[in-house]
């Protein structure tokens, strides 16, 4: 059903717990599992970052990637990595698109749950752009 499963992570506590349900998906069905985390460019004006986990630095993606890994590989289970540049939500459909994934897992923070933060919300983004079903684990 799911032969080809997206996981988006970024440093927070859900894309943390998503995990497991991505595990469990990965053996369930027996999926390749691609795990992406995207860098998102530098602010130019220097305005409040509208989520406090926002990946900004290389080496953070890149340590978060490696513990990703660490954790699948300790399950048994063989991820692909990837790291990209851009705005996350388009990035994380555009990498979906790209790779012809069956399902985009990503945790949600519940910043868009105002609706002044509905428009600023990736996982609302991700939702309505995405190019294929998306499970949002809480």
């Amino acid at each position: 059903m799911f032969k080809t499963i997206l996981f988006a992570v970024d440093q927070s506590r859900e894309a943390h717990e998503a995990a497991v349900i991505v595990t469990n998906l990965v053996k369930t069905f027996g999926s390749s599992l691609h795990v992406l985390a995207v860098v998102e460019p530098n602010a130019e004006v220097a305005e409040p970052q509208p989520h406090p986990e926002q990946m900004t630095s290389p080496e953070a993606v890149a340590d978060l990637l490696k513990q990703a890994q660490t954790l699948f590989s300790k399950e048994g289970i063989e991820a692909q990595i990837l790291e990209k540049e851009g705005k996350p939500a388009f990035t994380i459909c555009d990498v979906a698109d790209e790779i012809n994934a069956d399902l985009i897992v990503m945790g949600s923070r519940g910043i868009g749950l105002t609706e002044e933060g509905a428009a600023d919300s990736v996982t609302n983004r991700v939702i309505n752009l995405s190019p294929c079903p998306v499970l949002i684990v809480p």
